[in-house]
């Protein structure tokens, strides 16, 4: 097939939806179809370029963070994305456009969709869904909320990483939701590594929804003689810093950090902590299994989903529970070694051949219902 794929994040810009888009389109390419990606540009990355295979496309739209943006910036990104789809598709005469997030990327295919009738297949990754992130995006889904339930009911498909984020939508619209787990390759930063230390990782980006909060109150009072790490950047680290400097915590708190400065963090780590209050399908789980960490996550939905019988699940927002849990890890290397081994079981699961010929044929059987002149190519 020839595939158009419109995500307003991709690598190097953006956070877990890009790193979903780069290895589903390589790996299809792979496979024999045939991709141009439309995303978001910066000033650091070249507007056109091609990576593994991949043709990308970088329109110029407002962006100050690679790793987060805000709801005004998003909407720069729409009409020059529709832009140059319009001016790509003229030329290559797309098979389906795959789509990554319902807003913003949805609407810039709605209207491509509206204009060509090039169909669209549209992957929702959680913070494009009402109701997901609210301490963000409250106001802007409730404005927005008509406009999403336009853009879903037009998708030719409807795919969701977990059970929870296809609850979540078929609460707003009585839609088909294919669920189809993100995919995981192993990182080629990573390296095997026996060098464990006494030390406990948190990866994430610094929201509130993320739970940090929780874990620093499981930290208070605990005393033990580990290290403990914070990794990641956004609008909440500077309450989280304040947190820990008003309870007087030893914790070090890294920033934006990535490649081999990240992937050393997670080798050398004995326990990982993602105390995260929702989510669709957080990545950093599989990463953390892949470095051989005793992972404790919640068992709200989307981490327990990922995490399986491989790690310790709390209930959200109950420190005492992640300071039992970290008592029972830190005082038994036997227990912390049994969840490294169930972790290594677990993630072969999640290999991207597995998880591209799901998508392939999501995205073959949205040309069922087409035209022939629409889908004489989808071969």
């Amino acid at each position: 097939m020839k595939i158009l794929c419109m995500t307003y994040e991709y690598p190097p810009i953006g956070g877990g939806g890009a790193n979903v888009a780069h290895p589903l389109a390589t790996t299809l390419v792979s496979q024999g179809h045939s991709i141009d990606v439309v995303t978001s540009g910066m000033r650091t990355v070249p507007a056109i370029e091609e990576v593994d295979g991949i043709n990308i496309h970088r329109v110029r739209c407002l962006r100050r963070h690679r790793h987060y943006t805000t709801t005004a910036e998003l909407l720069t990104y729409l009409w020059p994305a529709f832009r140059k789809a319009c001016s790509l598709h003229s030329q290559q005469r797309y098979d389906i456009n795959h789509t990554h997030f319902a807003l913003p990327s949805g609407l810039a295919s709605y209207w491509l969709y509206r204009k060509t009738g090039l169909p669209y297949v549209t992957t929702i990754h959680g913070s494009d869904v009402p109701g997901y992130n609210p301490d963000r995006f409250r106001f802007a889904h409730l404005l927005a909320q008509p406009l999403w339930r336009r853009i879903i009911a037009n998708s030719q498909k409807v795919v969701s990483a977990s059970e929870f984020l296809k609850n979540l939508i078929q609460k707003h619209i009585d839609v088909p939701v294919e669920v189809i787990q993100n995919g995981y390759s192993p990182h080629p930063d990573m390296v095997e590594s026996s060098a464990k230390q006494n030390r406990i990782l948190v990866v994430t980006r610094m929201f509130e929804r993320k739970g940090v909060q929780h874990f620093l109150k499981a930290l208070d009072g605990l005393d033990h003689d580990w290290e403990v790490v914070i990794a990641g950047d956004g609008p909440y680290l500077p309450t989280l810093k304040e947190l820990t400097r008003q309870a007087g915590l030893n914790v070090r708190f890294t920033g934006f950090v990535q490649g081999r400065e990240l992937w050393e963090l997670y080798e050398t780590s004995r326990i990982f902590v993602f105390p995260s209050l929702q989510e669709n399908f957080p990545t950093v789980l599989l990463e953390a299994m892949q470095a051989g960490c005793a992972i404790i996550t919640t068992n709200a939905d989307g981490c327990a989903e990922v995490i399986g019988n491989a790690g310790i699940a709390t209930d959200p927002e109950r420190p005492d529970q992640i300071r039992a849990a970290l008592l029972e890890l830190m005082q038994d290397d036997e227990k912390t070694a049994k969840y490294r081994e169930a972790g290594y079981r677990r993630i072969k699961n999640f290999r991207w051949p597995r998880i591209a010929t799901q998508y392939d044929a999501v995205l073959r059987g949205a040309c069922i219902n087409l035209p022939a002149s629409a889908t004489e190519s989808c071969t």
